[in-house]
């Protein structure tokens, strides 16, 4: 730094870009299968509804203007009405708020809940996003396990047992990113008792919920527990483009979110929410959508899934994809993925070494792919790529 350049805020240092956009970079390269990135596909999102929506909203210079900050009225009423429905009692139009994004919704409870030097407990692998948000508000950050059924919540009870006191615990409680594992529904009641007994806020981050293949996720953790503040979003099942996510929180939480965007970027967009106002209010319509895109991603995911196991047998353990967007992977004679990754590049396969999503543990002989973007045969290859790679880094297999 040159020595007239004025200093950075100290909130920056530690924190570093995700490992994931990074790796992006490198993937876009057009002879690599990238199963990498956590994007949805672009060629099922609904480009004729959308242009549609738009169109209609521009009848309306209204939708030109800027909105509230609480998010456009309409989209508010849908929310909280789809809502209500997931967790089986009213939700109050003062307890949704719009943001861009629910990673938005995150980072401004990483500011309203969270003082530096402040307990969060995440799940160990972590989304990196949520890490990320952590780690800018100074917090001080503790992972539990998770398994097949989710996160550990007994490992978690004997945390706080112990005499730790979170300001809030984090869970990805449908589909997990990175995990691919689902909050089984004992332990959805047994965490909304946890943080009433013990005075926490749970942050429940849902974007996978509706991309169920073979039966929808138990009721979410927000049924339980007005502890529980609850973050969706449009990205997986609508666009990305849109950028629009929502959070259902008690009215004050939602009160202390909105002077902190009022500061960010004062507003969202009006007319991209009149757009998801317009799609997610036509039940019919989505629903034959959601059906669509379930069970093209139910089919790439359980291509992928047989091709590991066909391919690799019992040296990988991966998760049953059940829905979402991932298969987590573990090597279980000690393949480290790291360093495997360079040559998985040169074979035109990438993936997402487990380790950039390490709280506690280092998962290096895991990885992360994503299935949403190719079909079977397409994954089937990067399988046999993958296994190349491997035995290429084999000195028993020359």
């Amino acid at each position: 730094m040159s020595p007239h350049t004025p200093p950075l805020s100290h909130r920056l240092d530690g924190l570093q870009s995700s490992a994931i956009r990074d790796l992006l970079k490198l993937t876009a390269r057009a002879d690599i299968v990238s199963l990498a990135g956590g994007l949805p596909d672009e060629q099922l999102m609904p480009r004729d509804a959308i242009a549609r929506s738009a169109e209609s909203a521009l009848a309306d210079r209204a939708r030109l203007q800027y909105t509230e900050s609480a998010g456009w009225g309409p989209l508010r009423e849908v929310v909280a009405a789809r809502e209500s429905v997931r967790l089986g009692r009213p939700v109050p139009l003062g307890d949704v708020f719009i943001t861009h994004g629910s990673q938005q919704a995150l980072s401004l409870l990483g500011e309203v809940l969270i003082d530096p030097g402040a307990l969060v407990v995440v799940e160990d692998p972590a989304y990196v996003g949520a890490l990320q948000v952590f780690r800018a508000a100074g917090a001080r950050i503790v992972a539990v396990p998770l398994d097949e059924h989710g996160m550990r919540v007994d490992a978690l009870e004997e945390l706080l047992a112990r005499g730790e006191r979170p300001a809030l615990v984090h869970t990805v409680s449908n589909f997990h990113n990175p995990r691919g594992v689902t909050l089984s529904a004992e332990r959805r009641r047994a965490l909304a008792a946890l943080a009433e007994r013990y005075d926490f806020w749970v942050v429940e981050d849902d974007p996978y919920g509706e991309l169920w293949f073979d039966r929808p996720a138990p009721e979410p953790v927000a049924s339980y527990s007005p502890n529980v503040i609850r973050l969706s979003s449009a990205s997986k099942i609508l666009a990305p483009t849109l950028r629009v996510g929502w959070m259902v929180a008690p009215n004050t939480v939602c009160r202390g979110v909105e002077l902190l965007k009022q500061g960010a970027d004062l507003c969202g967009s009006a007319l991209t929410q009149q757009i998801a106002a317009d799609l997610l209010a036509d039940e019919a319509w989505l629903g034959a959508h959601l059906d669509k895109v379930r069970g093209i991603y139910g089919e790439r995911a359980g291509a992928l899934v047989g091709a590991l196991r066909d391919r690799f047998g019992d040296r990988v353990v991966s998760t049953d994809a059940a829905g979402g967007m991932f298969v987590w992977v573990d090597f279980t004679d000690g393949t480290d993925t790291v360093d495997l990754l360079p040559r998985a590049l040169d074979h035109g396969v990438a993936y997402v070494p487990g380790s950039a999503f390490a709280v506690s543990q280092s998962y290096r002989a895991s990885m992360r792919m994503c299935f949403t973007t190719s079909d079977a045969a397409v994954l089937t290859d990067a399988v046999d790529r993958l296994a190349r790679a491997v035995e290429a880094g084999d000195p028993a297999a020359r």
